[in-house]
């Protein structure tokens, strides 16, 4: 229980995919604008997080080892991914049409945002077992679903404070995401991964 409740907290706060490692950034800055976007944004990732280690984790190490076929790990990861994406993608289109055009292309995207493959790719370098998977998997997606709000609630902020001209758009944004990572990196010691 201690060693899940470890990988929980180390995966959220101090080796945050986005802050820690750069993973995911696109639709990191990209949805960030609004909160509601950002919050359906990161309800969607973490499901697909969770559920594509999970797959994951099993297709590894019942498929794949089994019959020496672990070197399509990458080409099985990204199928289910893709395959979790579309589901999510048809879920939210059906029930959530406002949320569906808010997130526009980054949904789809979510395919290829390489935090999600990453979190599968780390979970067999660190050759987790079943439940440690799926706690690093959910916890990665609460990690990317936090960072996503705090940067949309800073970002919104932002918009009712005079800025230098040369500071508006794209300098302001990279700017607040230095500084959040920095801010992050202060809960590193905390406890090593």
């Amino acid at each position: 229980m201690k060693e899940l409740l470890l990988i929980f907290i180390s995966t959220v706060l101090i080796n945050n995919l986005v802050l820690s490692y750069f993973l995911g950034i696109c639709p990191f800055l990209g949805v960030s604008g609004r909160i509601e976007s950002a919050f359906g944004m990161g309800m969607a990732v973490i499901f697909v997080m969770t559920l594509a280690t999970s797959i994951s984790w099993l297709i590894y190490h019942l498929i794949l080892l089994p019959f020496g076929l672990f070197f399509l790990e990458y080409v099985v990861f990204i199928l289910v991914i893709a395959s979790l994406v579309q589901i999510v993608e048809m879920f939210i289109r059906k029930f959530s049409p406002a949320l569906y055009q808010s997130l526009g292309i980054y949904l789809p995207l979510i395919t290829t945002n390489c935090a999600i493959l990453g979190v599968a790719l780390f979970m067999v370098a660190r050759n987790y077992k079943f439940l440690e998977s799926v706690v690093f998997g959910f916890a990665a997606g609460l990690g990317f679903w936090l960072v996503l709000l705090i940067m949309a609630g800073i970002r919104e902020e932002l918009e009712y404070v005079e800025v230098p001209k040369v500071f508006k758009g794209a300098s302001l944004t990279l700017i607040t995401a230095g500084l959040l990572a920095l801010i992050f990196m202060g809960f590193s010691g905390l406890i090593s991964a």
